[in-house]
């Protein structure tokens, strides 16, 4: 069982579900710039694998730990290109918690305003090449009571689960995407299908992203 709320994000008005089934519902979250299908094919590969009722993919405002390191794409556009991209895809929702808040985006606060809606215990769904940092996130001591870890595994990187979280591991599909890469082939005028859902590409040259 799910509850839909509406919240106004820049001039658009959107609504998220929030599920309140305890234990069903996966955490993936993100900077998406931009989403690609290696995203979309990792969130239902967790969805599946766990039984999740749905899984959220939570679009950071200001991803703080990569935001010092380059300039990052406007919060409403990335949020724009996540909703665009699943599209059609049951049981994986966008979810705009974090663009809405402001500010740098913590995983803990998301968590913790789920949990008022009665999401207890949910899934943080991360690829293999994060597992490793979670101790650096905020108020991680905290955070590790509050998720169970699905560790998701990432061509290049070694699947191994994090000390002292309970988590798991998921052989997941070998698709070797990333979004720089992406930025960097709109640079070079290289094309994106095969890699970026078609209305993301479409919306991309629209907008003039990344050129």
């Amino acid at each position: 069982m799910a509850t839909s709320a509406d919240r106004l994000v820049g001039t658009t008005q959107v609504r998220v579900s929030m599920p309140t089934a305890p234990g069903s519902v996966g955490i993936f979250g993100g900077t998406f710039d931009p989403l690609h299908l290696g995203h979309v094919a990792a969130a239902e590969r967790a969805r599946q694998s766990l039984g999740l009722e749905v899984v959220l993919l939570v679009v950071a405002n200001d991803p703080w730990q990569k935001s010092p390191d380059r300039q990052v794409s406007p919060a409403e556009e990335r949020l724009a290109m996540a909703r665009l991209g699943v599209e059609g895809h049951q049981g994986i929702e966008v979810c705009d918690l974090e663009v809405a808040r402001g500010g740098p985006s913590y995983t803990i606060d998301t968590v913790e305003e789920l949990a008022q809606s009665g999401v207890m215990l949910p899934w943080l769904v991360v690829g293999a090449d994060l597992a490793g940092m979670l101790d650096t996130w905020e108020r991680a001591d905290e955070l590790r009571h509050l998720v169970r870890v699905a560790v998701l595994s990432r061509p290049g990187s070694p699947l191994r689960l994090p000390a002292g979280w309970r988590s798991v591991a998921i052989e997941s599909d070998d698709l070797d995407i990333s979004s720089s890469d992406i930025r960097r082939d709109v640079r070079a005028g290289l094309p994106l299908a095969g890699r970026v859902p078609e209305d993301i590409i479409r919306h991309i040259s629209q907008q003039g992203l990344y050129a």
